[in-house]
């Protein structure tokens, strides 16, 4: 996949993932409590998913993933699962905006740091602008956070 496809494809997710939101905020306010839209979100994640393994791979597919399941490998769908309750709580209690701002701001903080972790001795002045970036967007975030509608 070249790189134009996967910008498309990180635009429209971030577009998709507000009205998935939008929409896990509506299931919520209809229903007794947040864990309707998160299972319901989950089941159809599960059929999706267990749908195209069985298309793709059969019977064997579900062979190597029994064979694939290991502790740390179920910390993934925890912090998935607390993402999306974060997400639809924060779009509740705080507005979509002031969600995305705080969310994406920490995720550049996060992702930084684990890149920086993940290489090999990273020249302190190849740090100047992704650390600048990242102040402009937290301070953005905060701004956007601090609004009054």
């Amino acid at each position: 996949m070249n790189q134009s496809l996967t910008l498309a494809f990180l635009v429209a997710a971030g577009i998709g993932l507000v009205i998935q939101n939008t929409l896990m905020v509506r299931i919520t306010q209809a229903s007794s409590t947040i864990l309707i839209a998160m299972l319901l979100n989950s089941l159809v994640g599960i059929v999706l998913f267990v749908s195209i393994l069985l298309i793709k791979q059969g019977v064997g597919g579900f062979q190597e993933l029994v064979g694939s399941v290991k502790w740390w490998t179920l910390i993934p769908g925890l912090l998935g699962s607390f993402f999306v309750f974060a997400s639809i709580s924060g779009y509740q209690n705080v507005g979509a905006a002031t969600t995305i701002a705080v969310l994406i701001a920490s995720q550049l903080i996060g992702g930084l740091v684990m890149d920086v972790v993940k290489s090999e001795g990273v020249a302190l002045r190849a740090l100047v602008g992704p650390v600048c970036g990242a102040v402009l967007l937290v301070i953005g975030a905060w701004l956007v956070a601090r609004r009054q509608f």
